[in-house]
């Protein structure tokens, strides 16, 4: 872990992979350290925003053996109707029954959020669903379209250019400005998929 200051109110931790993120941001969100505001993930950093009194210290490196704390479970409905449904199951060399199947049937961790609001990247996608993105990104994706590319999965929150594969779609909001938190799927959210 290397940590580098981000402003006058941040810290930037970088670390080596998506595990050791995952670890660190549940591990210093559960311990509440003083001074911290907003403890942001994202791919391979873990950004600490505090209000300026926060000892770097505090920040130590969390085990990686030890699994984060499970976050609440949220079920999303799905109706597997995507429009590269059937390209995903021939990239897998499996039926379209057989990719729902292993999609639905696996939970999910949302490791952090981007690309756009409310954007939660999904792991746990078994590895034979594992394709790259799309070589192509389409302009527009429907909002609530469920998709996956490489390791991750994850639900567009709005409509957006984007070059993932779609599986289907869900009705579930991703995003709603008034609530707290607006995410549907925040860091640490275990996500299921249920076909309707």
């Amino acid at each position: 872990m290397r940590l580098l200051p981000y402003g006058p109110r941040a810290v930037l931790a970088e670390f080596s992979d998506l595990a050791e993120v995952m670890s660190a941001a549940a591990a210093w969100r559960l311990a509440q350290l003083p001074g911290v505001v907003d403890v942001v993930p994202a791919a391979a950093t873990v950004l600490v925003v505090h209000d300026g009194s926060l000892d770097t210290a505090l920040l130590t490196e969390p085990s990686t053996s030890m699994a984060p704390p499970g976050g609440e479970l949220v079920v999303v409905p799905v109706r597997y109707d995507g429009e590269d449904l059937a390209e995903i199951a021939a990239a897998c060399h499996m039926s379209v029954d057989d990719v729902i199947a292993l999609h639905s049937g696996t939970e999910y961790t949302s490791a952090f959020c981007g690309f756009i609001a409310g954007f939660g990247y999904l792991v746990g996608l078994d590895e034979r669903l594992v394709i790259p993105r799309r070589a192509t990104p389409r302009t527009r994706v429907p909002a609530g379209s469920v998709a996956l590319a490489s390791t991750f999965t994850g639900v567009y929150p709005v409509e957006s250019p984007g070059g993932w594969s779609l599986l289907g779609h869900t009705d579930l909001a991703m995003w709603v400005e008034h609530r707290d938190p607006p995410a549907t799927l925040p860091p640490g959210t275990r996500v299921r998929f249920q076909p309707t």
